[in-house]
């Protein structure tokens, strides 16, 4: 079965810079060591998965003042290795204004890539927020997606004050809003959504343009009531991420064969739904 992970990492040593001082935070909320990968290891670690990559960019620039693993850094990785990565989420910080719908034209009309992910808690600013919204007109004239991170995060977790991030922001009600301002723009949820995993369920059923990759948990804790609603009412929603380079993907995949799901449910989990949306 073809298997498309829509949340991967590119785990190198620059990925690692970019994280600053959170890398000791998750090192302790995943309980292992956070450490770089050669990028060789990264395409193997796909391959032996067999997994098809959709490769994440990053950049915490304003929040951090770490370099930012670019978007031409993650085409670059893509177009070393075509035959394991198929495409690449760019990143983007609101908060740089015109330049970052500089950098948003810039990656889906010269790099081809899928569209952006934001890492809201991390960037400190809310998807609904106004003030950013001539970005997501942009990216929304561009027809590029979005992928958006809800619920709570590792990153800065049991640092004083989280470092300053605001859980808050990755509440599903901002998605939900953006989601009815542009009814146009393809989002997808990243991660189970905890606390907030019945919102974010709501938001997932509600709003025609809205889809949920499950990446950053072991498939064992979900919830008892999202495992049920994802093989019945939000298996046309729901896509595969795994967040490399967080989880093994021995232990993912068996988790979720474990589910013990129809295999035309897992055929939309694992790909049909990415191919149906994003045209992967």
């Amino acid at each position: 079965m073809r298997i498309i992970d829509l949340h991967c990492y590119p785990g190198t040593k620059e990925w690692i810079a970019c994280q600053g001082p959170y890398v000791e935070a998750l090192a302790k909320y995943w309980n292992r060591r956070w450490t770089a990968r050669d990028e060789d290891q990264v395409i193997k670690d796909f391959t032996d998965a067999g997994v098809q990559a959709v490769l994440v960019a990053l950049d915490l620039e304003c929040t951090l003042g770490t370099p930012p693993v670019t978007n031409e850094y993650v085409k670059a990785m893509w177009q070393r290795h075509p035959d394991r990565i198929i495409q690449a989420w760019g990143a983007l910080e609101p908060a740089k204004g015109d330049l970052a719908l500089a950098q948003a034209r810039k990656a889906v009309r010269e790099l081809g890539l899928l569209g952006f992910h934001f890492h809201p808690i991390m960037q400190h600013f809310a998807v609904n927020d106004r003030r950013y919204y001539p970005l997501f007109e942009v990216i929304d004239e561009l027809k590029a997606a979005v992928m958006i991170d809800v619920g709570t995060t590792g990153m800065g977790a049991g640092l004083p004050g989280g470092m300053g991030a605001k859980l808050r922001h990755a509440h599903p009600s901002s998605i939900d809003e953006l989601a009815a301002d542009f009814p146009n723009l393809r989002i997808v949820m990243a991660h189970p959504g905890w606390p907030w995993v019945d919102e974010t369920t709501a938001v997932a059923l509600h709003k025609g343009n809205v889809y949920w990759e499950m990446s950053g948990w072991a498939p064992k804790y979900f919830p008892p009531g999202l495992k049920v609603d994802m093989r019945a009412r939000l298996q046309d929603k729901i896509m595969f991420g795994s967040d490399y380079p967080s989880l093994p993907y021995a232990r993912l995949l068996k988790e979720w064969q474990e589910l013990d799901y129809p295999d035309a449910v897992m055929e939309k989990i694992f790909h049909r739904n990415a191919e149906r949306v994003l045209g992967l």
